[in-house]
């Protein structure tokens, strides 16, 4: 990248450098930049016209590519609703530009790599090229930003112009893993919620939805070979609810909606803690300090399997090997946390043996960084949550995840007087979410040691997708800015003034979001 479009898009974001601390009554200072989250990691403001979305424009796909074409749908699907246009996706030769979108795939773009995009706007045409199609997609995402909030309306606006500025933007994530975590465990949320919560995964460039799908209130997916673990583990829920579980049929719809928005889905089984619900099940491997009967509450680290029983492995078998067969992506998070039933001996044990259960299902193991008391394979992925033990993962060659829970974990409440979320790991306002480097969070740890984000949101304060909206809006735009746009090129003054001008967007969207002090709203 040249050190002359570093300057530009630094200069474009740098009209907001004298914003004054921000106050619950702060004033929304002047930006003169696209609003765009994350930042682009070059951006260049060109002279010349806008580009006009007219009744005239149609999406150009240039060869017949089913991928493209669907990307260019969903781009049209977004379009025609607001804007009232018919908006028609043609495979056109390419001096059919003026006054069109164009998407192309550039297979030869090796710079761009396997996320990354470059997006062209003049006054003729819009041009969005990437070497695969999840770049694409993210294109359009920034191409969606760069139109007006309503946009996202369902229903027709009337506005004489739909200008999309002349720009140059030649962009690429930061790290390879931009995650968020939902917990479906502690709090059962429906297919439609889930989509949902991808569905602002997908705004703001995020790649990775892992479920958390397992704990002791809740057991939520059929396994065919083991029903009581769905029927008996997914009958409640924290505060004594229903519960719930997904059907195969209901996790395959999730994993489906995700890939259509580029995002993988890694599921987490946890264990040997945090299983009271398969004990309840399957009273016959547990090992718990409590009775096994069904729990509501929210202490942890008391249940167990029994590490030393043959049928504990079974039981694992099937699970892993039954998720892992409708799930695509290529890892499995066995969970790993807060278990202090067994000895340390026993731990490493259990987690040394489901690794080869794991990898013999064709995934590779993910997990808490307590894992990293075992040997570990090189493509094992810690995650950090709570201290630098995770650090001992890298003496194997496995790579960190960062989420570290003052910063990141998202059901930790805003203020003292936040009425949803928790306080264990402290207050953590939007600038907390964003004003940090995973790369000099850890000492010993780096760029190379990390494979990305997450932000988890935990669900035993969270009933609903509305309550879950208040909690990770607008931190989840913070982390995804983190785990996308070069540490160099991020600004919190920067940020908070381009996260405020998304709430239109969000209010349009019906999104419920913590309107913060710190935001200029």
């Amino acid at each position: 990248m040249s050190r002359m479009v570093l300057l530009s898009a630094t200069l474009v974001l740098a009209a907001c450098a004298t914003v004054p601390s921000p106050t619950p009554t702060a004033v929304r200072p002047a930006f003169t930049g696209p609003q765009l989250v994350p930042v682009p990691a070059s951006l260049t403001l060109t002279p010349g016209a806008p580009f006009d979305l007219t009744r005239a424009t149609s999406i150009v796909v240039d060869a017949a590519s089913p991928e493209v074409t669907a990307i260019a749908q969903v781009l049209g699907t977004l379009l025609r609703p607001s804007t009232g246009f018919p908006l028609a996706v043609l495979s056109t030769p390419a001096d059919t530009l003026a006054g069109n979108i164009y998407l192309r795939l550039a297979g030869d773009q090796a710079s761009l790599g396997e996320e990354g995009y470059a997006l062209t706007v003049t006054g003729k045409s819009v041009m969005l090229v990437a070497r695969r199609p999840a770049g694409l997609f993210h294109a359009v995402q920034t191409l969606r930003q760069l139109l007006p909030p309503d946009v996202e309306s369902h229903m027709g606006v009337e506005r004489a112009v739909w200008a999309i500025p002349a720009l140059s933007i030649v962009d690429q994530p930061r790290y390879a893993w931009r995650g968020a975590m939902l917990d479906v465990a502690r709090h059962f949320f429906t297919v439609r919620e889930v989509q949902q919560y991808i569905d602002l995964l997908a705004l703001y460039k995020m790649n990775v939805l892992h479920l958390h799908l397992s704990d002791d209130q809740g057991w939520r997916i059929v396994i065919n070979s083991r029903p009581k673990l769905a029927t008996i583990g997914g009958a409640t829920q924290v505060g004594g609810g229903a519960g719930g579980f997904y059907t195969q049929q209901d996790y395959q719809t999730i994993v489906r909606y995700a890939q259509e928005r580029y995002i993988t889905v890694v599921p987490e089984i946890d264990m040997p803690g945090h299983t009271n619900a398969a004990l309840v099940a399957y009273p016959e491997v547990a090992c718990s300090v409590r009775p096994t009967i069904l729990f509501t509450g929210t202490d942890v680290g008391w249940s167990t399997f029994c590490v030393d029983k043959e049928e504990t492995y079974a039981l694992v078998d099937d699970i892993v090997r039954e998720i892992s067969a409708i799930t695509p992506g290529p890892y499995f998070h066995i969970g790993g946390d807060e278990v202090q039933a067994l000895t340390h001996e026993q731990y490493i044990k259990f987690v040394e043996r489901v690794k080869t259960i794991v990898n013999r299902h064709g995934k590779k193991m993910v997990g808490w960084e307590e894992v990293t008391k075992a040997r570990l394979d090189p493509n094992t992925l810690a995650q950090q949550w709570k201290s630098d033990s995770a650090t001992a993962a890298l003496q194997y060659g496995a790579k960190l995840i960062m989420s570290p829970a003052n910063k990141v974990y998202l059901d930790m409440k805003y203020t003292p007087s936040t009425e949803l979320g928790l306080k264990w790991a402290g207050l953590v306002e939007v600038r907390d979410a964003y004003d940090w480097d995973p790369a000099t969070y850890m000492i010993g740890v780096n760029e190379a040691s990390i494979i990305g984000v997450e932000a988890p949101l935990w669900s035993e304060t969270v009933r609903n997708i509305t309550a879950a909206q208040y909690l990770i809006m607008p931190r989840l735009p913070a982390v995804a800015e983190i785990g996308w746009t070069p540490q160099s090129m991020r600004n919190w003054e920067s940020f908070r003034v381009r996260v405020a001008a998304h709430a239109p967007r969000w209010n349009i969207l019906g999104v419920n979001y913590y309107r913060s002090p710190q935001i200029p709203w």
